[in-house]
């Protein structure tokens, strides 16, 4: 499932921070602040995608990721792939190497994490 832009700048705050308090969330958020109510309506959105929970202290809600950042982002990849490369990593990963405007540097340490992968997935 996929979160909107508003939701996913929310979740950065949750996920560098957690667990937070909804008066934490307004405190640490860049300019422009929301509203209020605004974050209790994303917050609530994003509880029913099943991406924030919570712990009710009194009348107050701590809140805190139930999706782990990496696992979130490699789905979003994944349907980068799947949406835009027929499935295909290799596509993908010839699109970004070609595409990408990468240094001759970059390229270096992306082939070395691939040799890298390679030697640790033949072990």
């Amino acid at each position: 499932m996929k979160l909107s832009k508003s939701e996913e700048k929310l979740m950065d705050l949750i996920w560098s921070n957690q667990p937070l308090f909804m008066k934490e969330i307004l405190e640490i958020h860049p300019e422009p602040k929301p509203a209020p109510s605004t974050v209790a309506t994303l917050l609530m959105r994003m509880q029913k995608k099943g991406f924030v929970g919570f712990k009710l202290y009194g009348n107050s809600r701590q809140y805190h990721a139930l999706v782990e950042k990496p696992d979130y982002f490699s789905g979003q990849v994944n349907t980068i792939i799947k949406d835009f490369f027929s499935d295909s990593p290799l596509q993908f990963a010839s699109f970004f190497t070609k595409k990408a405007n990468l240094s001759t540097r970059e390229l270096e340490e992306i082939k070395e994490l691939v040799e890298t992968e390679i030697k640790r997935r033949k072990k």
